[in-house]
């Protein structure tokens, strides 16, 4: 992998760590069960997508 490359997946995993924050975040102060449920499934979504990528590294 080349450094680029590299920089471009630690981008991604940071933009990941920060989409997965923010989610979690959502679901603690959210009173709508409904929408407290569909942030928590965002942030399992954020979840996995920074597991695939930091398992590229």
């Amino acid at each position: 992998m080349s450094p680029k490359e590299l920089m471009y997946i630690e981008d991604a995993l940071g933009h990941e760590q920060i989409l997965l924050t923010q989610c979690r975040s959502a679901a603690q102060s959210l009173q709508d069960g409904e929408l407290r449920q569909y942030a928590n499934q965002l942030a399992e979504k954020h979840q996995k997508l920074f597991d695939q990528l930091y398992r590229l590294v």
